[in-house]
């Protein structure tokens, strides 16, 4: 996997750049992960509706082919966005989702926080009263327990995942906070759901820069999403 860490960069020539790569892959190209962080924006993907959009102030508002509802991207956030060809990888979308998932939660555990899955709700949570505790949450995926709302009681969304499959390759990806001014979250339905809080590190104790947490993240995601 090529990876590729470019640091800070404008949203709207990524998406793009992400788009072309797609768009121009052969089954000879080998697939890769960009890692970065953007200035204030906020993306909607297809389904987004918008009066999740409350008021977004001087925040530019981009809209997406992406799977899911409203998000903010901003200074102090880590953003991987992994260009793998699935089908030569041998996985499916949901297991992809999986591994994305996976890969966050084992970058939590580096700093000695636990991420958490929630049925029906992509993304990975943390315990706001004890980030560390392993506990596993009522509302967390369970065999045979489906169309439930998702229930975020206690819990805040430390990172947000939106994604999009062409021709069998991904694009878009995984954002995991850092370090970020969360302000510009209260403007917004976060993911479209109305008074979900959305955390980041150093909101629950762990000091940890944003190189650092890039490293980690991106050694975690080249591990987990291999064939």
């Amino acid at each position: 996997m090529d990876l590729r860490i470019l640091g800070r960069v404008d949203y709207a020539p990524t998406y793009a750049a992400m788009q072309d790569y797609t768009a121009e892959r052969t089954a000879g190209t080998p697939d890769a992960l960009w890692i970065c962080e953007h200035a204030p924006v906020y993306t909607q993907g297809l389904a987004g509706k918008a009066d999740h959009v409350l008021a977004p102030g001087d925040i530019p508002i981009v809209a997406t082919d992406r799977g899911g509802q409203v998000t903010y991207h901003g200074p102090g956030q880590v953003v991987a966005y992994p260009l793998i060809d699935l089908k030569r990888a041998g996985y499916f979308v949901k297991e992809y989702v999986y591994r994305i998932e996976e890969a966050v939660i084992r970058t939590l555990a580096h700093y000695g926080v636990t991420g958490h899955r929630v049925a029906g709700a992509p993304g990975i949570y943390v315990r706001l009263d004890d980030p560390r505790s392993h506990a596993p949450l009522p509302q967390r995926p369970q065999k045979g327990v489906s169309g439930a709302e998702p229930d975020f009681a206690g819990l805040g969304k430390i990172a947000a995942l939106g994604i999009k499959v062409s021709r069998n390759c991904t694009y878009h990806g995984v954002a995991l906070n850092v370090a970020m001014d969360l302000e510009p979250y209260s403007r917004i339905n976060p993911c479209g759901y109305s008074g979900l809080q959305s955390v980041d590190l150093s909101t629950i104790g762990v000091d940890a820069s944003w190189a650092d947490v890039a490293h980690v993240l991106s050694h975690k995601l080249q591990t987990h999403l291999q064939p």
